[in-house]
């Protein structure tokens, strides 16, 4: 039986058909197995699919039928968006662009055999792959906390239900309350994340409970585009926000789910809603793969190859590359150079140098947006930062409305370069 282009569902009976549909596909052609369906992963897979005109086989393997996209999610916490504008499908993929999308959890990686495992059964074999887990976390970063208590105190760094979850804790805090969180140390996903949604919280806060604090006990001395926030949220929620760096003990910190206490440099304070972001690391299948030094995969920045095998291949958040930002944006363009290398082994196709860019935006309040960025290129040590911008304290509100509205381009077209 010869299966094309076909979207497997995860259901059982549909994945143990599926898991034979790459070897069945294949007839001689080269494959290329993509695990993770975020800016990297689905990226890759439409990349390749497209540009290798059916040369390749296309396996994507992703456990969510329903993808949503962490950056933009801060903004669904303050109201700016809704839940279904950051939700987005595989559809497209599978049917515009033959790639076999199988919704399930890759558990194992067979480096000798180049094969995938999955938690429903059966293994898909690769001549490539491409691994774009995202993170997960460090387990003990917080004392006090494990993804046990996500749903008392939600981390909300995996958008979707945690997400759904700390904006309903944020509109149910008692008048006056106290809104927590607890920042992460470096490195981690989007570097101006947290930040972004302090600023987000408050903008909820403002409209609806004036009289509520937040507290930021941050690890660092320092954050992205730190003066822009901390000057946006002296104009706009003045002596809400009270930030606890490094300096005045942010890094010595445990909490108390049952209770709902968070405990900063020996001080106790109750708190109504706690958003716990804790010390990060590559997703877990790099690990089962093998090629981490613990927390991230280092990988060879012309190709955003494994340094511990040359037929794995590591995108996003969960490589070790340099001097880009953990970031969708760096996920996307890493994610082109990957495609376009993987594609030039397997089929002989002209591989280009490799470049790279990022660009990260905030909303501080509406119509308030600031953005940090880079060009990059590949060196023999690194992805090297080439040079870069930032926004400025004191610009206009007609500058800032533009750089919200050019985010919101962005957004579409990021998402339309993934998904299709």
């Amino acid at each position: 039986m010869t299966l094309n282009r076909r979207t497997f569902l995860g259901t059982a009976g549909v994945i143990a058909a599926g898991l034979s549909a790459p070897m069945v596909l294949a007839q001689g052609k080269p494959r290329v197995v993509v695990v993770g369906g975020g800016a990297g992963g689905a990226t890759a897979a439409r990349y390749i699919a497209k540009d290798s005109k059916g040369e390749i086989d296309v396996t994507l393997i992703e456990p969510t039928r329903t993808y949503y996209t962490c950056f933009f999610s801060n903004l669904y916490l303050g109201g700016f968006q809704e839940l279904s504008d950051i939700a987005h499908s595989y559809g497209t993929l599978a049917a515009n662009y033959g790639v076999n999308v199988v919704h399930d959890w890759a558990v194992g990686v067979d480096r000798d055999a180049k094969t995938v495992s999955l938690a429903g059964g059966g293994s898909v074999p690769y001549d490539k792959l491409i691994l774009s887990p995202g993170i997960d976390f460090v387990d003990g970063a917080v004392e006090g906390w494990d993804v046990s208590a996500q749903n008392k105190m939600p981390h909300a760094y995996k958008a979707g239900s945690q997400t759904e979850l700390l904006k309903a804790q944020v509109m149910a805090m008692p008048e006056g309350g106290t809104f927590a969180m607890v920042a992460p140390p470096n490195p981690f996903r989007c570097p101006p994340g947290p930040y972004e949604r302090v600023s987000m919280v408050a903008h909820v806060l403002k409209a609806n409970n004036p009289t509520a604090k937040i507290i930021v006990a941050d690890p660092k001395a320092k954050f992205s585009k730190m003066a822009l926030f901390q000057e946006g949220w002296a104009n706009h929620y003045e002596g809400m926000v009270d930030w606890i760096g490094e300096d005045f003990g942010g890094g010595n910190v445990s909490v108390n789910p049952d209770a709902m206490t968070v405990t900063i440099d020996g001080e106790e304070t109750k708190v109504d809603v706690c958003n716990v972001i804790p010390a990060m690391k590559a997703g877990r299948i790099a690990e089962l793969a093998g090629v981490t030094d613990g927390n991230w995969a280092p990988v060879n920045a012309a190709d955003m190859s494994s340094k511990a095998d040359p037929n794995i291949h590591v995108l996003g958040d969960a490589s070790q590359q340099g001097d880009m930002p953990k970031s969708g944006f760096s996920a996307n363009s890493q994610a082109k150079v990957c495609a376009n290398a993987v594609r030039g082994a397997l089929t002989g196709s002209k591989v280009f140098p490799a470049k790279f860019s990022n660009t990260c935006w905030s909303l501080i309040d509406a119509d308030d947006g600031v953005k940090v960025g880079a060009t990059y290129e590949a060196t023999a040590e690194k992805i090297a930062k080439v040079d870069g911008f930032i926004s400025q304290t004191g610009e206009g509100a007609d500058l800032r409305k533009a750089t919200y509205e050019e985010s919101l381009g962005w957004y579409a077209g990021i998402t339309s370069d993934m998904f299709g």
